[in-house]
């Protein structure tokens, strides 16, 4: 956008970015406030007012003008399966922000009449029944009246996925199918499996089933991740921590983003784990692993962090809460330790999938016993993972043996099942107040793409108001942060967890140059519209990846999305649903489609028992909207 006004006069101090007039939250306590910002070489140059600009201003500076927009350092997400969701994300179809299963439903019926014949049709993630008008998952015959004849596989949280009859035949499930471990088919009286898989308690069966859908191709891949990287700088993400998972193997699914690293195509940073894909051959893994690497190999654009958020398969919990809490072997510590022992000798770091305290004080125990040896506390960075019910004794524990924690918004779409499951309970679930009071390094994150949106705005609204995507209120105000301090979670926290604090997280000179002007000022919006922020301008070191509104045109040409059936070339990604930005007539025709559904919906709950009939069973009242739908 030309600047009037402005006379390129630098000649030796040049920038190569600068952006003004603009409302700079830096993150810096020595400056926390500014005008205007310039970068060169990718780092920051200068910040200050829009006058210090003017000596940074050469011929082939561009300049913009952020009009009076709040911008931010760029956010970065602790916890997000990135390479994963690059891999899959041009095929799948997103509710993620879709506010009626009409609406899905609709959106399913059209993409299976594109897609081609051998192709799934896949909803993986991103959203929850609860977000619904009707609050509630598709029936099969739902699906089996959209796609007759295209396998249609929609995957519910960690807790069941729907299937329609060419989806069963395509992953080959018949009456004959044997029971999986830790999961079950549920099948109808002729012993037929009836499209529904359940998670009880492990989502194996619902991972692997979809793992029998087709993939892409190599190009493919790198187009699909490119437009994934995309969507996430659209929400002003500039940086992440992919913490692996199943069904990513090293070095075959990490290629791809090695491959546009090489090529200086990555529009946001990555710092990525490694995780033993094969039970029983864990030790043997992370052997390989730390005799040929070593964490932070890399550069500022992909690099490794450590092992996890697996170690061994035996000591990871589940964390669907429409189920009891699962017990683990009893005996996992034996093969645990070796693995925790060879990192820390070895100087490497590592994060732990723990949903519940019962694991995180198992795990605590045999930190404990290394640092008899001098293991712990010894430099390594290591951290938790979601910790939903660590309790206050466990924090001091960790914090003792110089560990650090990171929470994902998991109950913004599990919340009404934990509180239904849990009670009171939900109101320190996690005890992020106590954790920062403690001093604990709390990065936050999304758990995306299979089960929380990757929209890290839905995040923070999680985390300052303690309100779910299906407007349930869980958390107190005693267990809910400031707006300041939700988005410090996301930046600085983040960039402490993976030893990039010196460089990232802050808007200050010689730092990375990442930073997003938001849609709306994420610090005086009212409250329910934070979920809707997006980022008109996303920089990652200095270069424009994404621009929208006054701003579109600025960034980087993209691919086209492949293939051309792909339900991203039509629908997009995350869908805004902000009300306030819909017409009148709209709004009020879905309100009016979904309120009849609805409310038959909640009769048919309390019929159940499966929640009150009144509001009021916590006392104080702040859990009334999970029960008054």
């Amino acid at each position: 956008m030309p600047v009037g006004g402005l006379v390129p006069r630098a000649t030796e101090n040049a920038a190569d970015l600068v952006v003004r007039n603009a409302k700079i939250h830096t993150g810096d306590p020595s400056r926390p406030v500014a005008q205007a910002i310039a970068v060169r070489d990718g780092r920051v140059l200068a910040v200050g007012d829009d006058h210090d600009m003017a000596g940074h201003v050469g011929p082939a500076t561009r300049v913009v003008d952020a009009l009076g927009r709040r911008m931010v350092p760029g956010l970065n997400d602790s916890h997000l399966h990135v390479i994963r969701g690059g891999l899959n994300y041009v095929l799948e179809l997103r509710w993620d922000g879709v506010r009626s299963l009409r609406e899905g439903l609709s959106m399913l019926r059209e993409q299976a009449a594109r897609t081609p014949k051998g192709q799934w049709v896949r909803v993986v993630g991103g959203w929850s029944a609860e977000q619904f008008a009707e609050r509630r998952l598709p029936t099969v015959a739902e699906l089996n009246a959209a796609a007759p004849d295209t396998p249609v596989f929609v995957l519910h949280l960690y807790q069941s996925a729907v299937l329609n009859r060419a989806a069963l035949r395509a992953a080959g499930f018949t009456r004959d199918t044997p029971e999986p471990r830790g999961g079950q088919i549920v099948r109808g009286r002729d012993g037929e499996p009836t499209g529904m898989l359940l998670a009880a308690p492990s989502a194996l069966i619902l991972y692997s089933t979809l793992a029998k859908a087709p993939v892409l191709n190599g190009e493919d891949k790198k187009a699909s991740t490119r437009h994934f990287l995309r969507e996430l700088n659209r929400f002003g993400l500039t940086s992440a921590i992919d913490a692996a998972g199943g069904f990513q193997n090293f070095p075959d699914n990490y290629a791809t983003v090695v491959d546009l690293a090489k090529a200086g195509q990555l529009s946001l940073r990555i710092a990525y784990h490694l995780f033993p894909q094969t039970a029983g051959q864990e030790i043997a893994g992370l052997t390989r692993w730390v005799e040929t690497a070593r964490p932070e190999d890399g550069d500022e654009w992909l690099r490794l962090n450590g092992a996890g958020e697996n170690l061994t398969w035996a000591a990871a919990d589940f964390e669907n809460f429409a189920q009891p809490r699962p017990e683990l072997a009893s005996d996992y510590e034996a093969e645990f330790e070796k693995a925790v022992r060879l990192l820390m000798e070895n100087g490497w770091g590592f994060r732990l999938h723990a949903t519940y305290d019962e694991t995180i004080r198992r795990d605590l125990a045999v930190f404990e016993r290394l640092a008899a040896e001098g293991l712990f506390p010894s430099g390594n960075r290591w951290l938790f993972d979601h910790a939903e019910t660590v309790t206050e004794d466990s924090l001091d524990r960790i914090a003792a043996l110089g560990g650090a924690l990171s929470v994902q918004n998991r109950l913004s779409f599990q919340g009404e099942a934990f509180v239904r499951r849990y009670g009171i309970a939900a109101a320190t679930a996690p005890p992020i107040r106590a954790m920062l009071e403690r001093g604990l390094t709390v990065g936050a994150g999304t758990d995306a793409t299979r089960v929380s949106t990757y929209n890290p705005w839905v995040a923070l609204h999680w985390l300052v108001s303690g309100r779910t995507v299906g407007d349930c209120l869980v958390r107190p105000p005693s267990n809910r942060v400031d707006r300041q301090t939700a988005l410090a979670m996301f930046t600085t926290a983040g960039a402490e967890l993976t030893g990039e604090q010196d460089v990232k997280g802050v808007l200050r000179p010689g730092y990375l140059g990442d930073f997003a002007v938001l849609s709306e000022d994420c610090f005086t919006v009212p409250e329910p519209v934070i979920p809707h922020i997006e980022s008109l301008l996303t920089v990652v070191g200095g270069r424009i990846v994404y621009a929208a509104g006054e701003y579109e045109g600025l960034d980087e040409e993209m691919p086209p999305v492949t293939p051309a059936w792909s339900p991203v070339a039509h629908f997009g990604g995350y869908r805004s649903a902000d009300p306030a930005r819909l017409g009148g007539v709209r709004q009020a025709e879905l309100i009016g489609e979904a309120v009849g559904e609805a409310g038959e919906h909640l009769r048919w709950r309390v019929r159940r028992g499966l929640v009150p009939q009144r509001g009021d069973a916590y006392g104080d009242g702040f859990l009334d909207p999970c029960v008054s739908h």
